[in-house]
């Protein structure tokens, strides 16, 4: 299981095991600090009562480390890895667990009271599966591993397939297979050898009522929940001032390392703030790393370089051909595991495979739009529900089926005639056809929901299949805000972030084994993000983010950083009607469709002639079938 996941750690590897007890840990290890054997894992405590499997990093380790040396405790080397153990002797799981600002997913086992826990960092950031097959109970950081058990038996979730279609992952705690789960963020796990021999009373959701389930220690609902009803009272530039600490205190612990250390420059908001901290914080060039694309509507490159020697970072881009960029896709279903279908995923692995070449850490910009409303739909939902609430439901319907009388190449055709419209507006025959389905939606949640579907009715698609309640279809999972882009806001945080977003990163990254670090997702920044009115992140109609960009003026200049949003993506719809246009023909036949037997052909096979023809732009419902289709295959 460990060599499965070598590129995730592949300096040293090690095994534990007690077949007194049945249990057996192990690591494949990247070596970020204390390169020496001194932080080999598993690792026991000193005091030899735990045992410990861990990913990530732990950044105020150092802090921890002096407490605990102050309290007499002796360490042997210079890794969190063992700063952590020295902790959970010290104060217990629990209380320790709280402590910690960082990034993590670990197995610990105590010997003494015989209980094994896994734990996931409050926001996600890194993965952690477990589940039970043949009366085993096993976990890992990626489902690869489980294929190396000669017992592991994969049959497919068809509900998570479900899930799948509408959103292009699988949100947390499902996975592709049965009674295979995520371990949701912010939770602990707690088995006893007795215990684990009981699956079928588990409930592997905490927010749900089970007999059996996991502990949240940190929850996102609670923290959004607090800071909106204790908002900052501080002045405009008290709260910039603020942010501006954190962040750089965030920024600052995660360039602790003894390697070598960059970032991805994308040229926006978020990623140029964390590199200007950066720099600030450095002696010398901080290592940037931008990928390009040729096409005009997918490139931020150039504004990536000009930030970059404005801030004099050492800077490196690389402009990728078409070719290059389909070159990866054939990897994609083994990087994932599992059926992933956001597409940034492409350029994402082409940067991380470009960092690696200097650094073997990374930080990134991730979280940022989250945290102060940054993205379009926040904009678009609220606009269009204030601006069609209003209408009675019948009108509604006439003015939904008015929208679609014209095909939306025909509109599309109209507003590039236009003009004026044309460089705001990519697809508007498709955004207008997709208005005239919000447009039948008579409540708020119902339209931010179909806002962010890829497929509408994932039911019409996937056969044999109950679609899961998750925290975006469960109101009583909701926080409790009465501002439409607070909820907005609220729901990406705990869905689209740590299930698409932090996945994405984590696999291209860790796939060259580099590691990536999101200092904007530091739980401290996060909290107190959430207490900041929405006034101090939104100012004026369509622009967010309206405090970090404060923060980001004390750096960059406004000229370089105020244009409009621009998606990390590739031109998949056009490579689809192109040079992927045999490839996808072949895992959309509709003979091995329905021999498969997940999929009802029909509604794929529409879309994929309205494609071809120009008349839609079907690239991300379309891919999300590929890309099931490309990891079944390789799969099975």
């Amino acid at each position: 299981m460990a060599s499965a996941i070598r590129h995730r750690g592949p300096n040293d590897r090690g095994v534990w095991c007690d077949p007194v007890v049945g249990l057996g840990l192990g690591h494949a290890r990247l070596s970020i600090l204390d390169l020496s054997p001194e932080g080999h894992q598993p690792m026991h405590s000193a005091g030899g009562r735990y045992v410990l499997t861990y990913n990530g990093e732990v950044y105020n380790f150092a802090e921890l480390r002096k407490e605990l040396e102050a309290r007499g405790v002796a360490f042997r080397g210079h890794s969190d890895t063992e700063v952590l153990l020295a902790a959970f002797e010290t104060w217990g799981v629990d209380k320790a667990v709280y402590r910690f600002i960082g990034m993590f997913a670990f197995a610990l086992w105590d010997r003494v009271d015989r209980i094994l826990y896994l734990v996931r960092d409050r926001l996600g950031i890194k993965p952690l599966y477990f589940g039970w097959v043949s009366q085993h109970f096993i976990f890992a950081s990626e489902l690869k591993a489980f294929h190396r058990l000669p017992f592991f038996r994969s049959a497919i979730h068809r509900g998570a397939l479900m899930l799948y279609v509408r959103h292009g992952y699988i949100p947390a705690p499902f996975s592709i297979y049965d009674n295979i789960y995520k371990l949701p963020p912010g939770c602990m796990l707690m088995l006893t050898p007795e215990r684990a021999a009981r699956p079928h009373r588990f409930c592997p959701d905490p927010d749900s009522i089970g007999d059996w389930k996991p502990i949240r220690y940190w929850s996102a609902r609670t923290v959004v929940e607090q800071g909106n009803q204790s908002p900052f009272l501080g002045s405009d530039v008290e709260a910039e001032e603020e942010l501006h600490s954190l962040l750089r205190s965030a920024v600052g612990l995660r360039m602790i390392a003894d390697v070598p250390l960059g970032a991805f420059l994308s040229g926006g908001i978020d990623s140029s703030t964390v590199v200007a901290l950066m720099q600030a914080q450095s002696v010398k060039p901080v290592k940037t790393f931008t990928i390009g694309f040729h096409e005009d509507g997918y490139n931020e490159a150039h504004y990536a370089k000009q930030i970059a020697q404005h801030l004099g970072t050492d800077h490196t881009e690389l402009y990728v051909m078409p070719q290059q960029a389909m070159a990866v896709i054939p990897r994609l279903p083994e990087i994932y595991d599992e059926p992933f279908a956001d597409s940034s995923q492409i350029p994402t692995l082409l940067v991380s495979e470009l960092a690696r070449r200097d650094v073997t850490v990374s930080l990134s910009g991730d979280g940022g739009d989250e945290l102060f409303a940054g993205y379009n739909r926040y904009f678009l939902g609220c606009r269009l529900w204030r601006q069609t609430s209003w209408i009675p439901p019948r009108l509604r319907q006439v003015l939904a089926r008015g929208l679609t009388l014209f095909s939306p190449s025909w509109l599309n055709t109209m507003f590039w005639r236009l003009g004026a419209l044309a460089p705001a507006l990519q697809h508007p025959g498709d955004k207008l056809h997709k208005l005239a389905g919000i447009l039948a939606i008579d409540h708020p949640e119902g339209m931010y929901l179909s806002l962010i579907s890829l497929w509408q009715e994932p039911s019409r698609v996937v056969l044999g299949a109950t679609e899961p309640l998750t925290t975006l279809t469960d109101c009583s999972r909701w926080a409790k805000l009465d501002d439409l882009t607070l909820r907005m806001m609220y729901l990406d945080l705990v869905t689209y972030l740590p299930d698409d977003l932090l996945v994405k990163v984590d696999r291209a990254s860790m796939a060259v084994s580099l590691e990536a670090r999101v200092p904007l997702l530091d739980h401290r920044v996060v909290e107190f993000a959430w207490r900041l009115p929405l006034s101090l992140k939104i100012r004026r109609e369509g622009a967010g983010k309206w405090i970090l960009r404060q923060v980001l003026d004390r750096y960059v200049p406004k000229a370089l950083i105020e244009r409009p949003k621009m998606g990390f993506g590739v031109p998949i719809d056009h490579w689809l009607r192109g040079p992927l246009k045999d490839w996808a023909e072949s895992l959309l036949d509709e003979r091995c469709l329905r021999q498969d037997g997940f999929f009802n052909p029909q509604p794929i096979r529409e879309k994929w002639a309205e494609h071809l023809s120009g008349k839609r732009n079907w690239q991300y419902a379309l891919w999300t079938i590929l890309m099931f289709q490309a990891w079944h295959r390789s799969s099975t």
